[in-house]
């Protein structure tokens, strides 16, 4: 049986998808084990992410190798447990491989998927009076620090002509944003997907601006490099790369079918669900790791260096494998509407 790591709630405490990132809660490594053989590939999953997917689009059959599955709140535990080598690959958002080759991390991303960024958005409540990003100025803005929000954040001022001395960043995990942003403790927040649609679907607040635009849109999938170094496991690994961009375009052409799938394993409202599906889940495509795709990573890793957030310059080149490109259209081809 799939587990669960918490029981369905309206609005659920931590991040749920490829998207979601930062935090600091750890897996659950239970026995969830899907094929057969000798070889086993151990995946590092979020709540309603990559298994979920492969399931519900029938691509965990005829699995000559086994995968095992372990599900993670968040990017951040899970490229950590890609560095100790207790992951072999596992999906997370464009931010936490920034913030993991900046701690000299072993990560290697090898497949990516560019989707429009819609769902990540600043939201405000209903009854504010602010009607732009550059309004945010001396504002308290909510926001999970290392995420895919924090950088869209910090992209949004930039945009209005502000920075982040400019305003007054609070930074709380979703579960405390949501407390926080409901009861009035902030006048904003940024967020992912889906967050956004929640707020928006429970007419808690609305949509002061998005990542559109401002965001690269992309999702990856990063593997430990001594999994890469195995052939068995190299192999493996792209078996199970094909399946995912298999599963993807499965989604695009059974949106409601998918929102049924992860409302269930989510908890979310089904109108929840499908909402996120259509402004953000169904829009990715496969594109390759390609140079456009390091430059924009880069410039992502170069803004939090000089916010003194990373320690070090980072060169994100070091951090990609591009063997599995495959004929991929490039990083910059446009998302699904």
């Amino acid at each position: 049986m799939r587990r669960r790591l918490v029981p369905a709630a309206l609005l659920l405490p931590f991040a749920l998808l490829l998207t979601a990132c930062g935090g600091n809660s750890s897996a659950d490594t239970g026995t969830d084990t899907d094929g057969k053989g000798s070889v086993t590939l151990d995946v590092g999953d979020q709540k309603g992410g990559s298994e979920a997917i492969l399931r519900a689009a029938g691509e965990l059959k005829n699995l000559d190798y086994k995968i095992k599955w372990s599900t993670f709140t968040s990017g951040p535990p899970l490229l950590e447990a890609v560095n100790a080598k207790a992951v072999d690959i596992g999906g997370v958002g464009n931010t936490p491989p920034v913030f993991a080759a900046g701690a000299g991390s072993k990560i290697s991303v090898v497949a990516a998927w560019h989707g429009t960024s819609k769902g990540d958005a600043i939201l405000v409540p209903n009854g504010s009076k602010l009607t732009g990003p550059a309004q945010l100025k001396g504002r308290s803005i909510a926001v999970a620090q290392g995420s895919s929000a924090h950088y869209q954040l910090v992209a949004s001022l930039k945009a209005a002509g502000l920075t982040l001395s400019d305003v007054k960043v609070k930074y709380l995990q979703p579960a405390d944003a949501l407390a926080a942003f409901t009861s009035g403790k902030v006048d904003a927040w940024a967020v992912w997907d889906p967050y956004t649609s929640q707020i928006l679907g429970a007419k808690q607040g609305r949509v002061l601006t998005t990542g559109d635009g401002i965001t690269n849109g992309l999702t990856f999938q990063v593997a430990a490099p001594s999994a890469l170094q195995d052939p068995k496991k190299a192999a493996a690994v792209k078996d199970y790369l094909a399946r995912l961009r298999r599963a993807q375009t499965w989604v695009y052409d059974h949106q409601e079918e998918w929102a049924k799938v992860w409302a269930k394993e989510t908890g979310l409202p089904y109108e929840v669900a499908l909402a996120s599906v259509k402004r953000t889940n169904s829009t990715r495509v496969p594109v390759a790791v390609d140079k456009p795709l390091v430059a924009s990573e880069q410039q992502i890793a170069d803004t939090f260096t000089e916010l003194k957030l990373i320690p070090k310059k980072v060169d994100f080149g070091d951090f990609v494998d591009t063997r599995f490109n495959g004929d991929l259209p490039p990083s910059t081809t446009p998302a699904k509407s």
